[in-house]
């Protein structure tokens, strides 16, 4: 018994001596030297050809098999000659020793028992330019990139690029089927030089042919050709086909979109097109959530129909609560329905109709109001879009100045213009948005007009971003005591000033605290990224409201400053904020905390 045990014991022991054995050996074939010699080279063209070279690749993604690392070898060669002709040298040498010897001269079928040493020397040779870089024909008023032409480094980037450009100019002039149909390239090694010759065949001009469309089920052909917008008969534009994609995608309705052009031309030099899409889920829903320690809890929810009536028609039901546990007065709540039609009356244009039903209990006036708006938002851009409407506004509110039953007829209209690189995390780039609400008062008030302004701008390097914002209110028309309240300026508070109670700052009229007739909000911060998920915030905010209509410098001011931290996620970074009063009448002991999805602007 005794025997029997030791006998299994030496077993388990020459089995676990092979495998660390086994191991050692694989990490030794692991560590195959590379050498790289470069004369001459200078870094840059160093990091292209060590960043190039398949065989480092290979050895440090941990691959051990010498077959592998020999193919790699000799893959390098092409690879290598690659980079140098990329920046000009046409007369280079390049020798790939693996073991010692040429790994071009090893066949397909050699097998080396391991790879130990792989070196690399690459003699670069002289800089060749080009001694002549046509391409023709070309469109009229076009002209090749800047760095084909004679006298200049015969990089093959620059004939790609000159290649890519023709095609690209004729395309834009309706000649969708143009191609390259010969190229001759030259390098004449006594001077130094490139000739380059590219040939182009534009083929005819194109108009758009018959759009079919695949794929879909639930939303009707007849609607996604309406979106798509593609007008048969019409001068070939990439810019179009471009633009009948993104409509469908904006409309919501498709998790993806493509549009294809026929392989060979339609009868009378038409190009046929057909349009694949993928239908998303018709419904969904969310709904988010954001705490601090003035405004308290506020919760919102939405739920949304893509595809309504057939037509990629939207239909979504909002819902939100705010100020639970809170200190801003009550509880407010806000419903809204909005139905948007995609393309009606045109293209680019979608029609909207939307009820919303708002309670506000604010600590300087309490409202309950009901609001229909009509009206078409127009897309003038990907990043551009302008909206008008005509309304209908019931309110019942009561201030300090009494109550009223407010009655108006609205007529709003604005536009967004966004070039953020990212919405919920910008680091470069701005945002301007601009509503106009001209009112017509029936009842309870006089005839005005508010206008706000929320503009952002974002700059900044690989780890920093500096954010600004500025936010500007004007009310016209009636006096403070006359105007509806809803319509009034505060500051204070998340998405105001930070730091500062909700809404501590408005105006004394006849001995009564309330809204102003005209804000103006600044706000900086310095975002610093200390992982890829972590940034810490420093930030400051400035506010100011007033009773005249144009907003400026001469009325009562507050600002707050703190610091956040952001937790960055796939849906956008989480956001604590902890702020404090700078000026004000906000006590200086006091402290704030804002915890929210995305970025504070």
């Amino acid at each position: 018994m005794v025997l029997s045990v030791w006998h299994g014991i030496l077993n388990k022991a020459t089995v676990l001596a092979a495998i660390l054995l086994f191991a050692a050996l694989s990490g030794a074939v692991a560590q195959t030297r590379i050498t790289f010699e470069l004369p001459g080279a200078n870094d840059a063209l160093r990091d292209a050809i060590t960043s190039a070279s398949l065989v480092r690749q290979t050895r440090d993604d941990g691959v051990v098999e010498p077959a592998a690392l020999l193919a790699a070898a000799q893959a390098d060669y092409a690879r290598l000659l690659g980079v140098l002709y990329d920046r000009g040298r046409f007369g280079g040498v390049i020798s790939i020793l693996v073991n010692g010897r040429e790994a071009a001269s090893y066949s397909a079928l050699a097998r080396l028992n391991s790879v130990t040493d792989v070196r690399i020397r690459v003699a670069q040779g002289p800089l060749y330019r080009f001694g002549t870089a046509r391409v023709a024909p070309v469109p009229h008023g076009t002209t090749s990139p800047e760095g084909f032409a004679p006298g200049a480094t015969a990089s093959t980037s620059a004939i790609v690029a000159a290649a890519e450009r023709a095609v690209t100019d004729w395309r834009d002039a309706g000649h969708a089927k143009v191609e390259i149909t010969d190229q001759r390239i030259t390098a004449r090694h006594a001077d130094a030089q490139v000739d380059t010759s590219l040939t182009v065949a534009p083929g005819p001009r194109l108009t758009f042919g018959p759009v079919a469309v695949r794929g879909n089920s639930a939303v009707s052909t007849r609607r996604i050709l309406k979106i798509a917008g593609l007008e048969e008969g019409k001068r070939f534009e990439p810019e179009e086909i471009e633009n009948a994609a993104n409509r469908l995608r904006r409309s919501g309705s498709f998790d993806s979109v493509t549009v294809d052009e026929a392989k060979d031309i339609g009868p009378n030099a038409t190009l046929p097109l057909t349009i694949g899409v993928t239908e998303a889920t018709p419904r969904r829903f969310g709904f988010g959530a954001e705490i601090s320690t003035v405004d308290g809890l506020g919760l919102s929810g939405f739920w949304l129909h893509r595809n309504l009536l057939g037509g990629a028609e939207r239909l979504r039901l909002d819902g939100e609560i705010e100020g639970l546990i809170g200190q801003t007065g009550g509880t407010d709540l806000r419903f809204g329905l909005r139905y948007e039609r995609p393309a009606t009356p045109s293209t680019d244009i979608d029609l909207f109709a939307e009820l919303t039903y708002e309670i506000l209990d604010q600590p300087s006036f309490s409202s309950d109001t009901t609001e229909f708006t009509l009206g078409f938002t127009r897309f003038a851009s990907d990043r551009t879009t302008l909206n008008l409407g005509a309304g209908f506004l019931k309110s019942n509110t009561e201030d300090e100045f009494g109550t009223e039953s407010i009655t108006l007829i609205t007529l709003p209209f604005g536009g967004l213009h966004d070039r953020r690189d990212d919405k919920l995390d910008a680091t470069k780039g701005f945002y301007a948005d601009l509503d106009v609400t001209p009112f017509l008062a029936l009842s309870g008030t006089s005839n005005g007009a508010q206008i706000t302004f929320d503009g952002r701008a974002y700059t900044g390097g690989e780890r920093l971003t500096f954010a600004a914002r500025a936010q500007i209110g004007a009310l016209f028309g009636p006096s403070i005591e006359d105007s509806p309240a809803f319509y009034r300026f505060f500051s204070g508070g998340g998405g105001s000033v930070r730091g500062q109670d909700f809404q501590s700052l408005g105006v004394e009229v006849g001995g009564v605290s309330t809204g102003g007739r005209s804000k103006l909000l600044l706000s900086g911060e310095i975002r610093a990224d200390m992982t890829d998920t972590i940034q810490l915030v420093g930030f400051v905010d400035w506010g100011t409201v007033s009773e005249n209509s144009l907003p400026g410098f001469s009325g009562d001011s507050h600002a707050g400053a703190g610091f956040g931290l952001r937790y960055k996620t796939g849906i956008g970074p989480i956001r604590l904020d902890i702020a404090a009063p700078v000026s004000g009448s906000t006590p200086a002991d006091d402290f704030f905390i804002y915890v929210g999805i995305g970025q504070a602007f």
